[in-house]
């Protein structure tokens, strides 16, 4: 029998910009981002270069009349819902992209290249005033700091001047500038802020600074990722801020791949979204080899949790773990109720925070803690670390965290907090596998029980 099609109509979104060789940058980031965006990515090659993760080698600019066959030949057929522009290499280019961009009504978003991560010039230096006609034209522009300085003369090293550069280029006819934060300070934070300029509002993102040097692509997937939601009907602002959480995300799992610094991961969001499952059903594992054995002698009086963390997660509620938790009952102990995503506050947070240290990081659960508990943590197969109760910054669980893995040495098999004044001891087993975990722990209720 053959079986009836079911199509899908994704929006469709046209790149105009340069092949990077290297897959990191350029129309290869483009498109990997707005599909992983939920669009369909269309393009117009500009230039063919020659590069990889340690620099660019050789540029080749086609002619104009190819860029604008290839143009011609994407809206004659597709019905366009947005337009982002990258690498335009010359004036003659950026002139044509101008008029494209003039004739459509899709929003567009033009991310004014001008020089590689590696540091080599992607755009002849006569070609930089023909940017002011494309700018006027943008319904968003996306300059780094070192842009934002050729384009408007304000070198923005603070969240004030960037600002400042922003509303410059918005007087010049653009909508809106997004002045992206890699070079830009934020006071005495080590947080990068970005600055969204507006006709009518301004708006700083922050985010913490990744140490990392993987940042090919950085200015290719924020701009496609924010043209992708656009496209798919999300208002500029809520476009800007999830286009900037996907690159704070890319940045920090970033590819290492090739010789040089790597490039940021450009689907990394969706790699993500596809690992909830797994995640869910290997907690509902763990749950089940507990309550097979039996842990009820290890569940504290609060009960006890256990998250998984997807290998991407920055967020509580990007942890699965049991609703309600696990509980001490007559015939043993017992899961109240199912495993749902951002089901566990406390214990999550410790996960998520721990993480920071040790990205690998995927599962935690939280038992009881008394002096059996702290013999039979003792034999586990890496170092036991404390919370200090001494210091008042110890109940944030994020800096808390910090200070645990600074006083130990690797990755900690558990975390105890020995609990204050109406708070009960707890322990906290982390591992990097769900059958770590369950090895662990059933490891510590074995010994608990062998004293007994």
């Amino acid at each position: 029998m053959t079986r009836r099609d079911a199509p899908v109509s994704p929006p469709v979104v046209l790149a105009i910009a340069g092949s990077d060789s290297g897959g990191g940058a350029g129309i290869q980031a483009d498109l990997k981002t707005i599909e992983a965006g939920g669009a369909f990515g269309t393009t117009a090659v500009t230039s063919v270069t020659a590069q990889n993760t340690t620099g660019v080698e050789r540029t080749h600019v086609l002619p104009a009349e190819e860029i604008d066959a290839q143009c011609e030949a994407v809206v004659s057929d597709f019905d366009v819902a947005a337009v982002k522009t990258g690498m335009l290499a010359t004036a003659d280019v950026v002139e044509l992209v101008t008029d494209r961009v003039r004739a459509t009504a899709a929003p567009a978003v033009v991310d004014p290249v001008m020089v590689a991560a590696s540091g080599d010039r992607l755009l002849a230096s006569e070609a930089e005033g023909a940017y002011a006609a494309l700018i006027a034209e943008a319904t968003l522009v996306t300059p780094n700091a070192d842009e934002a300085a050729v384009l408007t003369g304000i070198d923005p090293e603070s969240e004030a001047e960037a600002r400042e550069a922003g509303e410059r280029l918005v007087e010049t006819g653009a909508d809106a500038a997004l002045v992206t934060g890699g070079h830009v300070a934020s006071g005495d934070s080590e947080d990068v802020v970005d600055v969204l300029v507006t006709g009518d509002s301004v708006e700083a993102f922050r985010h913490p600074r990744v140490d990392t040097e993987a940042t090919h692509g950085s200015g290719c997937t924020l701009s496609s990722a924010i043209a992708t939601r656009l496209a798919r009907g999300d208002d500029l602002v809520d476009a800007v801020a999830s286009g900037i959480d996907l690159l704070a995300r890319a940045v920090r799992y970033n590819l290492d791949v090739g010789e040089g610094p790597g490039a940021v991961h450009h689907a990394v969001e969706l790699r993500d979204r596809a690992a909830r499952d797994d995640t869910a059903e290997a907690v509902e594992g763990v749950v089940r080899a507990f309550v097979d054995r039996n842990v009820g002698p290890l569940v504290p009086e609060v009960g006890t949790n256990v998250a998984g963390a997807t290998p991407y997660a920055e967020r509580p509620d990007e942890t699965a773990a049991v609703e309600g938790r696990i509980t001490r009952t007559r015939s043993g102990a017992e899961p109240n109720r199912g495993v749902r995503f951002g089901a566990s506050t406390h214990v999550a947070r410790l996960l998520v925070a721990a993480r920071e240290r040790d990205p690998d990081l995927r599962y935690a659960v939280n038992l009881r803690y008394d002096d059996a508990v702290a013999s039979a943590l003792a034999g586990l197969d890496g170092p036991v670390a404390e919370f200090d109760p001494a210091d008042d910054r110890a109940d944030s669980v994020e800096w808390g965290i910090g200070a645990v893995f600074d006083a130990v040495d690797g990755t900690p098999a558990a975390v105890v907090d020995r609990g204050s004044y109406g708070n009960e001891p707890i322990a906290f087993v982390l591992a990097r596998t769900p059958d770590a975990l369950v090895d662990r722990t059933l490891a510590v209720l074995d010994a608990v029980e062998a004293e007994e």
